[in-house]
C-alpha cells in the first residue's frame, strides 16, 4: 500500500492495517523457517509495507500498539 493511502485511512483502520502487516510478516517468517516459502521477495515487500505504515503512524502521533476498541 502507498504512503499517500495509508494517509488516507483513519487511525482505526490504520492500527488495523499495522496489525494484518504484523501478521502476515510472522506468517512469511515461519515459512522461510520451514522451508515453504518459495518466492522470499514477498518478506521484503512485508517489512517495507510494515515500516511504512508505523512511519505514517508515528508521525500522525498514533500509538500502533493500542487496541483498536474505538
Amino acid at each position: 500500500m502507498k504512503s499517500t493511502e495509508l494517509r488516507d485511512l483513519s487511525d482505526k483502520e490504520l492500527r488495523t492495517h499495522v496489525a494484518t502487516q504484523r501478521r502476515e510478516l510472522f506468517g512469511l517468517r515461519l515459512q522461510h523457517a520451514t522451508g515453504e516459502l518459495e518466492n522470499t521477495a514477498g518478506m521484503r515487500t512485508a517489512k517495507r509495507d510494515l515500516a511504512r505504515a508505523l512511519t505514517v503512524a508515528r508521525q500522525r502521533g498514533v500509538d500502533p500498539t493500542q487496541k483498536n476498541d474505538g
